[in-house]
């Protein structure tokens, strides 16, 4: 018996296992006192890297994401190796996916996109002083870059344009960021 919160665990079993999730089922006592069931999926951590220029563009990419069945508009993201520096990746990704590299890096901290039974944190960067190199996507990935006003950019978030959850709060601490510097 494990303490979890209000919650207690008394099993746990993996139920699926790959190199980027995890399945788990724990049978639990409720906070109510009842026996249960509650599922865990642990993804592998990841990052997002939202690219601003000096004149308050944003480096955006778009790319068919299956899990969802569609496009989506976001900052560039992607999975840490096991033992992986996430900034390492964070910068192998941005080259990878939108060809460039940053002279100036602002770790903004972690999110979790959820929080109910999925396990996925993301860490946040903000760069900018950008140069553009080769890019080298990876074999899955066809993906486009989209750059616009980081304005233009809180408006997708408003009319529902962008939906991964971690460009959003990207986009609205760059906003924050710019706000501050008036």
């Amino acid at each position: 018996m494990t303490p979890h919160g209000p919650w207690t665990i008394k099993q746990s079993n993996d139920v699926y296992v790959d190199p980027f999730i995890q399945v788990r089922v724990d049978q639990v006592i409720r906070p109510d006192g009842n026996d249960g069931q509650h599922v865990v999926v642990a993804m592998k951590p990841g990052v997002c890297v939202l690219a601003i220029d000096e004149a308050s563009n944003v480096y955006l990419t778009s790319e068919f994401h299956y899990g969802v069945g569609r496009y989506s508009l976001e900052a560039v993201s992607g999975g840490m190796e096991p033992g992986e520096d996430p900034e390492l990746t964070a910068r192998r990704e941005l080259q990878e996916e939108i060809g460039l590299i940053a002279e100036r890096w602002e770790p903004l901290g972690s999110v979790d996109p959820f929080t109910t039974i999925v396990v996925s944190p993301t860490q946040l960067y903000l760069v900018g002083g950008l140069s553009s190199v080769p890019r080298d996507p990876e074999g899955t990935e066809l993906i486009d870059t989209v750059v616009m006003p980081l304005d233009d950019a809180i408006e997708k978030i408003d009319c529902g344009e962008i939906t991964h959850a971690p460009t959003c709060v990207l986009l609205l601490q760059a906003k924050i960021r710019q706000l501050k510097a008036i």
